[in-house]
């Protein structure tokens, strides 16, 4: 019953347009960074541990563009909903689709690598839209069950198919002689039991996932970063893929984990705002 509501409260809100959408956001970020001020503690830690070069001035402006973005991405996320597959092409540009096709053309499949960075989630629908080979989105399930079950509902509208990370194996390996790219959002913070291994990520020592590497050491396929930034017009995106490894075999240990976190780690000083910071990203400390 909880999860039909939910499913219906978002159709509704799906429906409308998105100037009333945008309209809503406004009136949400007011709302979450004067009155509630949701994890404004943990985005202004977060952000004076990576820019500790930046002013507090500049530190609280920074926070302010980020919670400016955060309610579009909330809007636009339940717009995913409803919206047409032709709204999806006209408000993600692919700039070089190509990169991609060109490792399906050889016969291989690929290890897409992403973030929690511009609209990922609307990115599921674009990179859906870009080809029939099969596209796999790896998750982490959320504690609350049914908003679980609904959001990725929500993401399979296009063909994309919602692998939780404990699954992943099974997947590729029945994909093993098809074309297919297999989606990483590889900002998350992982368990002690997930990762033990620690790089210096935006100027802090963390704790990453090394889950990328190892599958794409298994299948020997190559490393693709999908880089979703924002345009200047609302709304609106481009995605850029760059090929970071395309034989895992000449790479040593960790090397492939560095090689995208530091790629992030890039994109996000280039512009921070579009980042989460609102993500407890460093709550894993090493353990002595």
């Amino acid at each position: 019953m909880r999860k039909k509501s939910i499913a219906a409260l978002l159709y509704v809100i799906s429906l409308l347009p998105f100037w009333f959408l945008y309209g809503i956001s406004d009136v949400l970020f007011i709302i979450l960074f004067y009155v509630v001020k949701y994890r404004k503690k943990v985005v202004l830690e977060n952000l004076r541990n990576s820019f500790p070069e930046k002013s507090e001035s500049e530190q609280y402006t920074l926070a302010k563009h980020f919670y400016q973005f955060f309610p579009d991405l909330i809007v636009e996320s339940i717009k995913m909903r409803t919206i047409h597959a032709a709204d999806v092409i006209k408000r993600i540009e692919l700039v070089n689709p190509e990169e991609v096709l060109r490792h399906f053309e050889q016969g291989k499949g690929v290890i897409g690598v992403t973030a929690h960075y511009g609209n990922w989630e609307l990115g599921i629908h674009r990179l859906s839209l870009m080809t029939d080979y099969p596209r796999l989105v790896i998750y982490k399930p959320l504690n609350d069950k049914d908003f679980n079950e609904v959001y990725n509902a929500l993401r399979c509208r296009f063909g994309a198919t919602m692998v939780p990370m404990k699954q992943i194996l099974r997947h590729i390996v029945r994909l093993k002689r098809t074309p297919h790219i297999s989606m990483f959002v590889a900002d998350q913070t992982p368990t002690y039991q997930d990762s033990d291994y620690f790089m210096e990520f935006m100027n802090q020592e963390t704790l990453v996932y090394t889950g990328t590497e190892r599958i794409a050491r298994l299948t020997k396929n190559p490393v693709v970063y999908c880089h979703i930034g924002r345009k200047v017009k609302r709304g609106h995106y481009y995605c850029q893929f760059t090929t970071l490894v395309e034989d895992p075999d000449q790479y040593g240990e960790h090397e492939i984990t560095r090689l995208h976190n530091n790629f992030t780690e890039r994109m996000i000083r280039k512009q921070p705002e579009y980042w989460l910071w609102s993500h407890k990203r460093w709550k894993r400390k090493r353990r002595i």
